[in-house]
């Protein structure tokens, strides 16, 4: 089986190794492809390997060899999977690899808010403690998270995790999500999505980008947040409207907005966020740990392996 992997740079700067895939596949490595490159460099390919490129319904007719097509990620919206379905390609992704280190970098943008840590180590640094008459210094609020409410919107791997850790912190707990009320545990309050936004405290996103859920948080729904509330999105740009969410902040109407990916990535550089003092962006590293990716290697191994025997997992 010839295997090309046409954009590894993300998962793989090289730090990891694609040995275990050269052990049981020919394998052509790239650490990018433009779109306009991808017929060229995959037209010989039984399978590839992929993270970002996009693989719409005519690049497919170009590819007469292709049998599998791995997604390098748990998201698949980059990939046209009814027409690989339609010319019997199989397409696997790499569920559940992140779920605990992007449940992590929830509460260090959540605690970076309510804590400033940021802040005060840069405070320390310029030697604004050192000049102060008092044993401590601070000169923002700081906030507890004990008994705030927490309304998280969507319940898969990471939302549960998320809601885990909060529990563990004291926090009361809201979900908007498809699953039962009786199949949650007795710490997470199922509500609707407008009814999450009038209670919630803190709100983070963790749902899918679909049809439905694209700028779900737009002026509209805005307006029915707790005025002050900090906002979380660790899911995907779109969930947003960048340009809502600005202007809430710069009223006040959101006390930070907390990010680690936008609608544009890498954005433009006016972002209308990257103006407002109490957004918290990160370049979408809450994914990327080492341990992280370490695992989303070993399955997309393992995808490999399964479909080569006529047993494919992780199908989409």
């Amino acid at each position: 089986m010839k295997i090309v992997i046409l954009d590894c740079h993300a998962v793989n700067p090289g730090d990891l190794s694609w040995e275990p895939i050269k052990e049981i596949a020919e394998c052509v490595i790239y650490e990018r492809t433009s779109q306009e490159q991808v017929v060229e460099r995959a037209k010989d390919a039984d399978g590839i390997l992929i993270n970002k490129v996009n693989v719409t319904r005519q690049l497919l007719s170009q590819l007469p060899r292709l049998k599998y097509i791995g997604e390098l990620a748990t998201g698949y919206n980059n990939i046209d999977v009814e027409a690989a379905r339609e010319r019997g390609i199989v397409v696997c992704n790499i569920p559940a690899y992140s779920t605990d280190s992007v449940a992590q970098h929830v509460f260090a943008l959540l605690l970076n808010v309510t804590n400033r840590v940021d802040h005060y180590a840069d405070a320390v640094r310029r030697g604004e403690w050192s000049r102060q008459q008092d044993f401590c210094y601070w000169d923002t609020p700081l906030m507890e998270l004990a008994g705030k409410t927490l309304g998280i919107v969507g319940l898969g791997n990471i939302g549960q995790k998320v809601a885990q850790i909060a529990h563990t912190l004291g926090m009361d707990i809201s979900a908007c999500t498809s699953r039962n009320s009786s199949d949650l545990p007795e710490c997470i309050r199922k509500t609707t999505l407008e009814g999450l936004l009038n209670t919630s405290d803190i709100i983070t996103l963790h749902c899918p980008l679909t049809a439905d859920t694209v700028r779900m948080i737009n002026t509209e729904t805005l307006k029915l947040v707790r005025r002050g509330a900090i906002l979380i999105n660790t899911g995907r740009g779109g969930l947003i409207d960048e340009q809502a969410v600005a202007d809430a902040l710069e009223s006040g109407q959101l006390g930070a907005y907390c990010a680690d990916v936008l609608t544009e990535e890498p954005p433009h550089a006016d972002n209308p966020l990257f103006r407002q003092p109490n957004a918290y962006i990160t370049p979408h590293t809450a994914w990327a740990t080492r341990e992280a990716r370490e695992r989303l290697m070993a399955i997309c191994v393992e995808n490999i392996k399964q479909f080569m025997a006529g047993e494919p997992q992780n199908v989409v």
